[in-house]
């Protein structure tokens, strides 16, 4: 019979075991949740709520655009291309100023459609609408003064035009881009990247466009100062130049080129380099002159100042400065406020 104290005893020696074999299987536990990589509640085959699968990963939302872009079709492109020519008309009547915040939705929604869209037939087309669109932006940027703008647009409307495989909107935003660098203060790489323009285009650009080209390329030979280049290149535009009063290139629709526009474009050149020629061209360009190239008119009367002054005609420059700084301050072009003030100066 077992005693008040065994008993006790036996009490304490089965306290003494347990308490080994918990520590036993805590040592193993430990060692098979590090072999195995689990939990104390997964070893002892308890288990958790699984964890609720996220609806945020954007899948969703990248399929939906993935979708929308994909039904993009060659109406909405036209309409797309339809607001650009809306703004571009706009800006040549009344400036760029006020053509910032549309000019930059229009841009955003064209870069949203080609970003999405996948397969090369749908993204060719948005391509060629965010080339032209992205051009006329830089333009109206470099207008208002904003050069870096007008740079990183100009690069956009590069990538799109190769994106979209047209080497004429490549050429035409390259030549544009070279009028950054002139305005910068670098017309001798300008006069480089105008003529790589030239070898971007290839064999397959529209006369016109050839014209416009050779034409840029003499304007800014001249604000280099490489006066025999100028005059050749303004040969080879008036040698492209295809016949009649018809402006618009259907090929370009950025282009805008006749005898009328090509001999204001002439007299521009030559005044900048000093020819006495450029006043006969000026005023026969002023009468022939679109009236809804209001901005453009401002570029004219700064262009006559220019000449009489290469003359000593002060009187005369000075009226024509008068008249280009009311169309600059109706435009609010920095761009022909800064040469008004460059020519004022030299009266």
């Amino acid at each position: 019979m077992l005693t008040v104290a065994s008993t006790a005893s036996l009490r304490v020696y089965v306290s003494e075991w347990e308490n080994g074999r918990r520590t036993i299987s805590s040592h193993y536990a430990k060692i098979l949740r590090a072999l195995l990589g689990i939990t104390d509640d997964e070893l002892a085959g308890g288990s958790q709520p699984p964890l609720a699968l996220t609806t945020a990963d954007g899948y969703d939302e990248l399929i939906a655009r993935i979708d929308e872009a994909e039904n993009v079709s060659l109406t909405m492109v036209k309409t797309f291309m339809e607001q650009t020519e809306l703004l571009r008309t706009i800006d040549r009547q009344m400036g760029a100023a006020s053509l910032v915040d549309q000019m930059t939705a229009h841009l955003t929604r064209l870069e949203d459609a080609l970003t999405f869209a996948v397969l090369p037939e749908t993204r060719r087309p948005v391509a060629l609408a965010l080339a032209g669109a992205a051009t006329l932006a830089a333009w109206q940027a470099l207008d208002v003064g904003a050069a870096d703008r007008a740079w990183r647009h100009y690069e956009l409307g590069k990538r799109a035009a190769q994106e979209a495989e047209e080497p004429m909107y490549l050429a035409h935003a390259t030549a544009e881009q070279a009028y950054v660098l002139c305005d910068a203060g670098r017309p001798e790489m300008a006069v480089q990247l105008v003529r790589d323009a030239q070898r971007l285009g290839g064999k397959g650009m529209s006369p016109r466009l050839r014209a416009w080209l050779y034409a840029a390329e003499a304007e800014i030979c001249a604000r280099a100062g490489l006066q025999n280049e100028c005059r050749q290149a303004l040969e080879l535009a008036m040698r492209h130049l295809p016949a009649g009063q018809e402006a618009r290139d259907p090929d370009m629709l950025s282009i805008f080129l006749n005898e009328g526009h090509l001999t204001r474009w002439r007299g521009n050149a030559l005044a900048l380099i000093g020819d006495a020629e450029a006043v006969d061209s000026l005023y026969a360009a002023l009468e022939t002159t679109d009236p809804t190239f209001i901005r453009s008119s401002a570029g004219l009367h700064c262009d006559l100042a220019q000449a009489h002054l290469a003359r000593g005609e002060h009187d005369q420059a000075q009226k024509h400065l008068r008249q280009a700084q009311l169309v600059a301050s109706r435009t609010r072009s920095v761009r022909h406020r800064r040469r008004i003030e460059q020519l004022t100066q030299r009266l």
